[in-house]
């Protein structure tokens, strides 16, 4: 039988490590998830954002006015700053997943910033996606469903990236002061906090809910010059009325809006969604009724308690019945291969801008996953045939074959990485082969190319 630290480590976290002991019990297991809640060293937050897109206005509008090399050097300049800001903040993701003991709370960081899927595009808008993973999914890891919830869906990256930034109630102060110019309630954002955020594709919702709560999150918007997400001149007046329930009628307020994101995030078809996704993301692609029905009554128990969730997924003994049912996503082994040749947080930081999107950035692209590009919002798929095409799969063997010399000087005695990075859970031709490989290299690219280590 797989010793539960062996287990765990590799089916709920990012793997086993040399330098790294796991936690033992399902209890320290979850408990290690607070470890993922605290903020970066030099976390990219909001406000930062703000300013740093308040400075990027100014430049851009002294070059507008005719500042000539010096102004458009300034603008160069204070990008290439930014894109700097960011490239820290990605090699902080993996940096932190390579270090957490356990794997489990970067592996929820993972699966919560992709449930909330933003993207960017420009500079300011992959920072703000960085802010969002930063100030709405780290605090919340353990906390309520509805407070993650809520700063997500009113984080700033999530009204750019749906639209809701340009929606404007039809009949709202500032569309009446405008006649002329058009106005509409954006439905995207409304649908996605009810299809993917919350209830799900099959929840008990109509298309009149829809729109009713499109004409309630007008007034959610955002500009970098100003302070907050809410402008009461651009919500439409009057109440809404969103599964059976009204909100608003009064003056407008991001109260209405809150209040509607707590009644979804607490109904029971948002509880039912959320265990039957958990249980997809690290369980298999089929989960097990009984683990989905347990994690729905803890969720509706608790009123959507996330801790008491991860305790419950610590302790599935389906953890153990489906072992290797699931396919490591293309970042899941990027980091597993750094833990596994003994790269702490340090290292990683350590590279080279070039080392980086050499070893790290471009492989995960033609893996298939690039960074932060999902290609809709709901997010990267979860199924193994969506990981396992040949591009992907040739990438990782290259990348098994090619790469661990580069990250691990010296490399590590193949049978001894078996053993650290496998524990007992190594299939018998696995074992029978490595000892018998013709060099440490090609030893060590027999373990991390081969499915014991590629599924989890």
């Amino acid at each position: 039988m797989i010793p539960y630290d062996q287990l765990a480590a590799i089916r709920l976290g990012y793997g086993l490590s040399p330098r790294l002991t796991p936690p033992a019990d399902p209890s320290n297991v979850a408990a290690s998830v607070t470890g993922a809640t605290r903020p970066d060293p030099q976390p990219v937050i909001l406000d930062k954002v703000r300013d740093w897109q308040q400075q990027g206005q100014v430049l851009g509008a002294e070059e507008k006015r005719g500042g000539g090399a010096e102004a458009r050097q300034a603008l160069r300049d204070h990008r290439q700053t930014l894109r700097a800001v960011y490239a820290e903040a990605v090699a902080t993701r993996f940096a932190r997943a390579v270090d957490d003991p356990s794997g489990f709370g970067e592996r929820l960081t993972w699966f919560w910033a992709d449930h909330f899927t933003v993207t960017g595009g420009t500079i300011y808008l992959d920072l703000l996606a960085a802010s969002l993973v930063q100030e709405a999914i780290r605090p919340h890891l353990a906390g309520r469903f509805a407070d993650m919830m809520v700063a997500a869906e009113t984080h700033p990256a999530m009204l750019r990236y749906l639209d809701q930034a340009r929606s404007l109630g039809p009949n709202s102060v500032e569309a009446r002061k405008n006649p002329d110019k058009p106005a509409g309630a954006n439905e995207n954002m409304a649908r996605e906090m009810i299809e993917l955020h919350s209830l799900g594709v099959g929840g008990a919702y109509e298309q009149g809910d829809v729109e009713q709560l499109a004409l309630l999150l007008t007034g959610l918007t955002y500009n970098p010059r100003q302070p907050g997400v809410f402008r009461p001149a651009r919500a439409e007046p009057g109440a809404e009325t969103v599964l059976g329930d009204s909100y608003g009628g009064g003056k407008a307020s991001i109260d209405d809006i809150r209040a509607v994101i707590e009644a979804l995030a607490t109904h029971p078809d948002t509880a039912r969604h959320l265990a039957r996704k958990l249980s997809v993301h690290f369980v298999a692609d089929d989960p097990p009724p009984a683990l989905v029905a347990r994690l729905e009554g803890v969720f509706r128990d608790t009123g959507g308690d996330l801790g008491a969730m991860n305790l419950a997924l610590a302790e599935a003994p389906e953890l153990r019945d489906s072992f290797r049912s699931k396919m490591r996503q293309p970042f899941e082994f990027l980091v597993a291969s750094l833990r596994a040749l003994g790269l702490d947080g340090a290292g990683v930081r350590a590279l080279s801008g070039r080392d980086r999107q050499a070893l790290l950035m471009q492989p995960l692209a033609v893996m298939g996953q690039p960074w932060a590009y999902p290609s809709g919002p709901d997010g990267w798929p979860e199924n193994a045939a969506a990981w396992a095409s040949p591009q992907g799969l040739a990438m990782r063997i290259t990348w098994a074959m090619t790469h661990p010399a580069t990250l691990a000087r010296p490399l590590p005695d193949a049978r001894a990485f078996l053993r650290t990075t496998l524990g007992d859970t190594a299939s018998e031709a696995l074992a029978w082969a490595v000892p018998r490989a013709e060099s440490q290299a090609e030893g060590v690219a027999l373990v991390l190319a081969s499915a014991d280590f590629n599924r989890r």
